[in-house]
């Protein structure tokens, strides 16, 4: 029989909790990882804690929280992240019914569990993540902004503006609150220019170190790390770059290029005493090419006096012969 001590004690839990008081109430997780700062409903979270339904889990402004639900579903929260586990229905069989989370704001990365996938379920402000299996990081900015980024399985996200199917690793999408969204493509550092925020998914640019990664890698994000969104610009393919000139240093001559021919300085050199026949003349002719032929007598000429003197060379050489017979 209950007092009216016991019964106001009661009414009391009723007040503060709702139907079950939080510490009579069963876990459907606990905390793995905890840094700095990380705050449930009972107050700063520590390793081992165990995390209830219902339960508001928020990070500071570096803080970084790792869970892991009773089906082996992995939940990472990032630094400035708000996140309630809204419903857990265990069917006892190390697995769920039904797992909903919503998050508010921040940075998240997700690993399914042992469930079907159609028991999970992620609430943003933009629209809902349909989970297919798979691993995931996603961020909210202050605005309600989400993006998306796949590691690994397959995921929806359905909003206002659609639904994109999200099916390649580093495959991402971003959605507004008002409804629009983006194609999906593969992400780059462009996506922190998007987002407005460098620091929006430090578990792919090594911002944030998680204590269980999974081996999901970067996505190429890992150079972002220093970067500021201002200074972030597309990588533009090799064969569009503009080529890259050296400076030359005042005193010293040009290299010759690689891509001309090398030409032997001396080859062409004109000789000091013969004119270049192949050079045109000022007054457009072409040397030798341009002499008129000599005339036909000239050369009938000249062979007749050739040939005279070549025969006088035989008739001298014959007398002499002949005086030598003698």
């Amino acid at each position: 029989m209950l007092t009216p001590y016991r019964l106001s004690v009661v009414a009391c839990g009723f007040l503060v909790y709702g139907t079950v008081p939080l510490s009579a109430a069963e876990s459907i997780g606990k905390a793995v990882e905890i840094k700095t700062a990380v705050t449930g409903t009972r107050g700063d979270l520590s390793i081992n804690d165990p995390v209830y339904q219902d339960e508001r889990i928020r990070t500071s402004k570096s803080g970084l929280g790792q869970f892991i639900f009773r089906d082996g579903t992995k939940l990472a929260v990032g630094w400035g992240s708000s996140v309630v586990v809204d419903k857990f229905v265990f069917d006892g069989s190390n697995s769920v019914k039904k797992l909903t989370i919503k998050a508010a704001k921040g940075t998240f990365r997700w690993v399914s569990g042992k469930s079907r996938h159609t028991a999970y379920e992620i609430l943003t402000p933009a629209g809902t993540i349909g989970v297919r299996g798979t691993a995931f990081d996603f961020y909210i900015g202050g605005d309600g902004t989400t993006a998306v980024v796949l590691l690994g399985g397959a995921a929806n996200f359905c909003g206002a503006g659609g639904c994109r199917e999200l099916t390649r690793r580093c495959d991402y999408v971003v959605a507004k609150r008002s409804g629009a969204v983006t194609d999906v493509r593969r992400v780059d550092r462009g996506i922190f220019n998007t987002l407005g925020n460098a620091k929006a998914l430090p578990f792919l640019s090594g911002n944030q170190k998680l204590a269980a990664s999974g081996g999901y890698g970067g996505c190429g994000l890992a150079r972002a790390i220093k970067v500021k969104p201002d200074e972030i610009t597309p990588r533009l393919p090799k064969q569009l770059r503009a080529p890259i000139k050296t400076p030359i240093k005042p005193g010293k001559d040009p290299k010759p290029d690689d891509d001309k021919p090398h030409e032997d300085p001396g080859r062409y050199k004109e000789h000091p005493d013969r004119p270049d026949r192949h050079d045109d003349k000022p007054d457009g002719s072409h040397g030798d090419r341009d002499k008129p032929d000599r005339p036909q007598g000239d050369r009938d000429t000249h062979d007749r006096q050739h040939d005279n003197g070549t025969r006088g060379d035989q008739g001298d050489n014959g007398n002499r012969n002949q005086g030598d017979d003698n």
